[in-house]
């Protein structure tokens, strides 16, 4: 049954604080902990989580109390039977989850274990619904801004890959996986003696340490075609159809192998047939693979935005997401916009040439955002005049004068293109005939230029008048994905999208949880302001 904990804004008889030595109590209230109590545990929004439990039975523990430890946990980078410890014996954790009295409440292993069972559960029967844990990253994401006067307005985005619980595996060890999952699966009275073998300790010895690089492809048509036949056996049993290991195994024959036509057996698949999307680990399904410039990774790719402005005192993050690895940015970043403005109110966002894309301008567009490039995916063309050369009418996209300072005889715009014509020899007589996209007709020549080329230009002119400004607002979100890594980022301990999902949440809220708690105990410097010198008059502007 679900209730909610206000135990903490009543003062107990037992109140460690009341006895305590002056100077103590006067270290305890520059710590973090009252800081934490005040602004995180104390804003904590426990209604939401009611649908974890039920109307009826034992009350729950205090959600307030488990959300705080989860935080924690991330804050200290410890592992579960260190932070209950730190419930336990440290009195500044527990005046940070609103305990004054130490050794007041137990806290079991399991509860912990049952709350992120419930979180888990909750993301994975309710996809469309909001995120329990991105609510109150929100909630505290406004009161921090509140609190420091940090403008949401200016922000920039970025994503980084990072792993789940998996082994980075050739294909030869991923099908080995696959095969010794299924082949647990079957009764003992099914297996046929080639499948007891596979649990044999000598077999995963031969195939995947003894096996010579020229016996890979051999090695795994062996395993595949092992697959295939503990497939057989474990679709023929009525109640393992829909397992899981039905699925996986069926998942990787069909990526990883094709039927040879003579003989009928399995053979691999070349590695340029195999998609990012495949299976990646036979314990995550939703991992994918990635080569993202000079790195490749399978598992997943976490997204953040967070502001920008050079007047704010410090950052925070207002925005993150996880997707399997091979989402292009683009569709990330389109998905992510309206709620980014909804949530925060952002008016620019400030991103690298991996987000550009016609869709992303016109989705910011219609959510009052203004795209921010530092440069442009793509090659410039340099064969040919910069289409920004040319003198065109910037609402109707009519040519109005050549970069030979000549009028064209008539010009206009169709079929997606904007056309001018001009005399044969204002042409042949110009210094850039040989750059130019002019082409000789009949009775005059002719230069027609793609729309999408016009707008192109036009982007790149923007962006470079304005690319060092962009490039210092967007270069230090390159340090909030370097924090999150060395916080645990880089590879997780849990399997799957879902789960992968609230641990990131975890991480990203830690990271302003632990932003706000140095602001606020003055770890930032103040930003400077202009301040005219003695003697020195300061300008007067009109």
């Amino acid at each position: 049954m679900f209730r909610a904990n206000h135990n903490h804004n009543q003062q107990t008889l037992f109140d460690s604080t009341q006895w305590m030595n002056p100077k103590i109590l006067e270290k305890l209230e520059k710590s973090w902990a009252p800081i934490f109590y005040e602004h995180v545990f104390c804003k904590i929004d426990e209604e939401p989580f009611a649908v974890l439990y039920g109307t009826t039975g034992k009350p729950n523990f205090p959600v307030n109390i488990l959300l705080s430890l989860e935080y924690i946990k991330h804050m200290k980078c410890c592992s579960d039977l260190e932070l209950l410890d730190y419930f336990y014996f440290d009195y500044l954790v527990n005046y940070a989850v609103g305990i004054r009295t130490l050794g007041e409440m137990n806290l079991a292993e399991r509860t912990l274990y049952y709350f992120r069972e419930r979180v888990y559960q909750y993301c994975l029967e309710n996809p469309g619904k909001d995120d329990l844990l991105f609510g109150q990253f929100i909630k505290l994401l406004r009161d921090f801004a509140k609190e420091a006067g940090i403008s949401l307005e200016e922000q920039r985005t970025d994503t980084t890959l990072f792993m789940s619980n998996i082994k980075k595996a050739g294909r030869v060890s991923l099908a080995y996986d696959v095969l010794v999952k299924a082949v647990k699966a079957i009764p003992k009275e099914k297996l046929t003696g080639s499948l007891s073998n596979v649990l044999e300790p000598d077999f995963k010895t031969d195939v995947l340490y003894r096996a010579k690089a020229q016996e890979g492809d051999s090695k795994l048509t062996l395993l595949l075609n092992l697959c295939q036949e503990a497939l057989l056996i474990l679709e023929a049993q009525p109640d393992m159809l829909d397992s899981e290991e039905v699925r996986i195994v069926r998942r990787f024959l069909s990526e990883q192998s094709t039927t040879e036509a003579e003989s009928g057996k399995l053979i691999p698949k070349p590695k340029k047939e195999i998609p990012s999307g495949s299976l990646q680990a036979a314990h995550d399904e939703d991992a994918t693979f990635r080569r993202k410039g000079n790195v490749s990774q399978s598992g997943y790719v976490l997204e953040i935005s967070e502001t920008c402005d050079k007047g704010n005192t410090f950052q925070l993050i207002t925005d993150y997401a996880v997707e399997s690895n091979n989402t292009s940015d683009v569709e990330i970043l389109q998905d992510r916009l309206k709620g980014i403005h909804e949530n925060t109110g952002c008016t620019d966002m400030y991103v690298d040439g991996g987000f550009h894309s016609e869709h992303v301008h016109q989705t910011a567009k219609e959510n009052g955002i203004e795209i921010h490039l530092t440069n442009m995916s793509g090659t410039e063309p340099t064969k040919k005049l910069p289409v920004t050369e040319f003198d065109i009418d910037e609402t109707t996209n009519i040519i109005n004068k050549c970069p030979g300072g000549y009028i064209p005889t008539h010009a206009g715009v169709s079929g997606g293109q904007t056309s001018a014509h001009f005399p044969h020899e204002a042409c042949a007589n110009c210094e850039y005939r040989k750059q130019c996209y002019s082409k000789k007709q009949v009775k005059d020549c002719v230069i027609r230029i793609p729309l999408k080329a016009v707008k192109t230009g036009r982007e790149r002119e923007t962006m470079k008048a304005s690319r060092k400004e962009n490039t210092s607002k967007r270069a230090g979100i390159e340090g909030s994905n370097s924090a999150l890594k060395r916080s645990g980022l880089d590879k997780l301990d849990v399997r799957g999208k879902a789960k992968s999902t609230v641990v990131c949440g975890l991480k990203v809220t830690v990271q302003n949880i632990k932003r706000f708690i140095k602001y606020l105990q003055g770890g930032y410097k103040p930003k400077t302001t202009n301040i005219p010198l003695p003697g020195i008059s300061a300008p007067i502007f009109s």
